[in-house]
């Protein structure tokens, strides 16, 4: 049977409406891609946590929104590496920025994402104890600002949720900092090699860092390795957890892809 012409005019309106909606499709994806980089550059990053040094503020395989705009734009705002399956794709950073845009000065409590000094490809995240100026010192597991002891309640123990030491009874205390920011921090020995330090003296321009789990975390006690962290070098403040699984999900493990999933945690906004 022979072609039409009205058969073929058909048959090419139903391809260009194809063509058309093949089209559309690709520029929702384009701008949805747009519209992800914007927020992730300007406003809000994703970070995850790889390690137990802000535990039982931050656990394992949460993954959290970072406000980029809380302190202002520094030149390490935007300076970040795309990588795949470990292999850097794409890397862009830092801007030549001279200070901060739209600067607002860190509180002492925040729980802050920074770029560490010694290198600044590699984020940490830990609380601000220290401002600049402040006198910081441990004795006996217990932290002196300016000479004053931050106010330290024992609590009821910490119980691991879930990973290999899941049941574990760790010591967990209550500190209240001198602006009333109140959180909890956990105290796994004593005498351990960070329980007694030096006076610590912030330099101008660079804040103290401190994790929650102080027996088990490397932070600004340790000066040859994160020391005072400059003011430029903050990214954000953490401000919600949007995802969290407990470290026995894997890929490999399909059936873990539900159980492990730590519902109560999503959606916590992480203080103060």
């Amino acid at each position: 049977m022979m072609e039409t012409k009205d058969d073929q005019a058909l048959s090419e309106r139903v391809e260009k409406r194809q063509d058309e909606g093949l089209w559309d499709t690709v520029k929702v994806i384009l701008q949805a891609l747009l519209i992800a980089f914007i927020i992730r550059t300007f406003l809000y990053q994703p970070f995850n946590i790889p390690s137990g040094s802000m535990i039982p503020t931050l656990l394992i395989g949460d993954y959290l929104f970072v406000n980029k705009l809380s302190y202002g734009y520094s030149k390490h705002s935007f300076d970040f590496t795309l990588s795949l399956f470990g292999h850097d794709l794409f890397s862009f950073g830092p801007v030549p920025i001279e200070g901060r845009i739209f600067a607002r000065k860190p509180k002492r409590g925040d729980v802050v994402v920074f770029k560490l000094p010694s290198n600044p490809k590699i984020d940490y995240i830990k609380r601000i104890i220290g401002l600049p100026g402040d006198r910081i010192q441990v004795i006996n597991g217990v932290v002196y600002i300016n000479g004053e002891a931050v106010k330290r309640e024992r609590i009821e123990d910490y119980v691991v949720p879930d990973g290999p030491e899941k049941g574990r009874r760790i010591r967990r205390y209550r500190e209240t900092l001198p602006n009333g920011v109140s959180y909890t921090v956990l105290d796994l020995y004593d005498g351990s090699i960070e329980d007694n330090t030096d006076v610590y003296v912030v330099p101008p321009g660079h804040y103290f860092m401190m994790g929650d789990n102080r027996d088990n975390s490397t932070d600004s006690r340790f000066l040859d390795h994160v020391g005072y962290v400059p003011y430029e070098n903050i990214v954000g403040r953490a401000v919600i957890i949007f995802f969290s699984h407990s470290p026995d999900a894997a890929l490999y493990k399909p059936w873990t892809w539900i159980t492990g999933i730590r519902w109560s945690r999503i959606g916590t906004w992480i203080s103060p």
